[in-house]
């Protein structure tokens, strides 16, 4: 461990602020498409059809990503991972200034779901490494929280760079952030056994609720994928994903559009645009809490 300095009082919340704030960002870069695209489909003569279809691309790599990446992080660690994925996303949404039509375009945002898929599966893990079973649900409702923050300030970012220099800069100003988020994230994050700013009752308290995790799987033998998909658990999970993402989905890409389809001008109706996500931000804590108290109650 490194020399002793002075410690971090609850430094797993600042580590779960920090997946907050990466969480943030990686949202307002894949909102920023979803944004301009009533503009964009003027200036290219999109079809709504042609959107659907730049939009699918990002939503085929990012369900490969999340398939993928899991195993990815589990090898690498968590550092690493997220380090290079948001470095990925990033460079992605700045080259997006570069784009041309359509096809580059959809190249682009294939890219960018690619590089953003890793998001939650790493941040999951992060939480797993620094958070006793009891506080995970509120650390997952934390960082996942921060999908609907995003969403709702992108439009004051994105909107506000567009309609004062293009949109070209705002694909470039919101990837910019990722860099900036990276140093901070390099600084702060590294596993809670090798911290030098881990007070030794927080380290014991996550290291006890490790071995008490150790302990209640001891001899028991690893789950293969044939196993997950016998549990109940496993199918209820996948169940509630299917009916609810697709409708939080849809409207993270589609609101905009249908907002000007209404006639409300995106630049004067923002507050239209953020009341959405503004909602799944409070049911995302309430459910977070509210899952926490009911593992506590066993």
């Amino acid at each position: 461990m490194a020399t002793a300095r002075r410690p971090i009082s609850s430094l797993r919340w600042w580590i779960g602020g920090l997946l907050f704030a990466s969480t943030v960002i990686n949202y307002i870069d894949r909102q920023t498409l979803s944004l301009l695209a009533p503009y964009l489909k003027l200036q290219y003569h999109w079809t709504n059809s042609d959107y659907a279809n730049i939009a699918i691309a990002f939503r085929v790599a990012y369900s490969i990503g999340q398939t993928l990446f899991g195993k990815v992080m589990d090898r690498v660690g968590t550092r690493r991972g997220l380090t290079l994925t948001v470095i990925w996303y990033s460079a992605v949404s700045m080259l997006t200034s570069l784009a041309s039509g359509f096809y580059s375009f959809a190249t682009f945002r294939f890219l960018l779901g690619t590089g953003e898929s890793a998001n939650w599966p790493a941040a999951t893990k992060a939480v797993s490494e620094w958070f006793p079973k009891r506080e995970r649900a509120l650390a997952t409702a934390l960082f996942d929280s921060g999908s609907s923050i995003g969403g709702a300030v992108a439009p004051f970012l994105v909107l506000w760079i567009y309609f004062r220099w293009g949109w070209r800069p705002a694909f470039m100003v919101p990837g910019a952030l990722g860099f900036l988020w990276l140093i901070i994230w390099r600084w702060l994050y590294h596993t809670p056994e090798t911290h030098s700013r881990i007070s030794p009752t927080e380290l014991a308290m996550i290291a006890a609720d490790k071995r008490e995790s150790d302990e209640s799987h001891a001899g028991k033998a690893r789950l293969r994928w044939s196993d997950l998909l016998k549990l109940p658990q496993t199918w209820g999970t996948i169940i509630a994903k299917t009916l609810t993402d697709p409708v939080f989905f849809f409207i993270t890409e589609w609101f905009p559009i249908y907002l000007v389809a209404k006639g409300i001008e995106l630049k004067s109706g923002l507050i239209a645009v953020w009341i959405p996500f503004i909602a799944a931000d409070v049911g995302s804590f309430f459910a977070g809490g509210l899952s926490g108290y009911l593992v506590k109650r066993g």
